[in-house]
């Protein structure tokens, strides 16, 4: 009897015994005959092999040895008691704040879906959406103001945030249609047409200065702009090129038949875009997000570009592999 697993029926009625000191009254408030009740008591005190009351008082007393094991079964009962309310508070049927983001790349094709699916599967959840850049969705994680955000991956990884990377964004060049310069002539500002930065400010604009210099690549720093549909209209109407990533490019569908990319000509970089989850009680949640991201950039995001540059097809992909 000593190595079987004590039943938690077992615990529950000596907490109550020891405080009623009766069997009849533990039997009234447990809904057991008293037998049941002596049952539950002597398997208990044959498993620990000691007596837990001195049964010659009335009402029944704790032995030193029953008044220390009761201190222990009150915390493993506290403790189910807390992770029963835990578990229920957070299922998503009884969710009642949700604050998510996601960066701007994904605000048109796959942000309304997302919205949908959150908005379906927690019916009594009062749903915040935020649109920002990564470098404000990062800031947003680390003060706790939003629970899970979609967001370029920092080069320092978010303390006590669980990360579920999610797509590999290679970068790349995006130059006007029709344009006969090479992608070589172009990071070698053999080009007439001017480079179009990204904001220093943001990840993206940091990644890639950090290759060009690691490179020892100069382009010239007239332009610098915070808005991929700035530059992206700016390079179709053959006002400059830039460095930027599939998904950008994806993002500004009306611009696409004037915009080509080329590859990276040297040492290829890639970014990586994750779901971040601030809440552990949220993974499950987010887990189930996270499929329906894929689904939908497998779908709206990656499938259309890599069939235009089937080049693409093995630097632009759903992570994990």
């Amino acid at each position: 009897m000593a190595d079987s697993i004590p039943s938690l029926k077992w615990f529950t009625t000596f907490q109550s015994l020891a405080q009623s000191g009766s069997v009849q009254m533990t039997a009234a408030q447990t809904q057991q005959s008293d037998s049941t009740v002596s049952y539950h008591l002597q398997n208990l005190e044959r498993h620990l092999g000691t007596a837990l009351f001195d049964h010659s008082c009335r009402p029944m007393r704790l032995t030193a040895q029953g008044a220390t094991y009761l201190r222990y079964v009150e915390e493993v009962l506290a403790l189910l008691d807390q992770a029963r309310s835990d578990v229920t508070t957070l299922a998503p049927q009884t969710l009642r704040r949700l604050r998510f983001a996601m960066i701007e790349d994904f605000e048109s094709d796959i942000g309304p879906e997302i919205t949908r699916l959150l908005a379906t599967a927690l019916p009594n959840c009062r749903l915040t959406h935020y649109t920002r850049m990564s470098h404000d969705i990062l800031d947003l994680l680390r003060n706790r103001d939003v629970d899970i955000g979609i967001a370029t991956q920092p080069q320092t990884p978010l303390a006590n945030v669980t990360e579920m990377p999610m797509l590999r964004d290679p970068f790349v060049l995006a130059v006007p249609a029709g344009s006969e310069t090479t992608a070589e002539d172009f990071v070698q500002g053999r080009s007439e047409l001017p480079f179009l930065r990204y904001m220093g400010s943001q990840i993206m604009g940091m990644m890639i200065e950090a290759q060009l210099a690691r490179l020892r690549i100069k382009l010239d720093n007239t332009h610098e702009l915070d808005s991929t549909s700035s530059i992206m209209a700016l390079v179709a109407q053959n006002g400059g090129w830039t460095i930027t990533t599939p998904s950008n490019y994806g993002r500004s569908k009306r611009f696409q038949g004037q915009v080509t990319l080329l590859p990276f000509p040297r040492k290829t970089f890639a970014r990586t875009i994750s779901m971040f989850v601030a809440e552990p009680h949220l993974d499950s949640l987010a887990q189930t997000v996270l499929t329906a991201m894929r689904s939908q950039l497998a779908t709206h995001t990656i499938g259309p570009i890599i069939t235009a540059y089937p080049w693409l097809r093995d630097g632009y992909r759903l992570l994990p592999d």
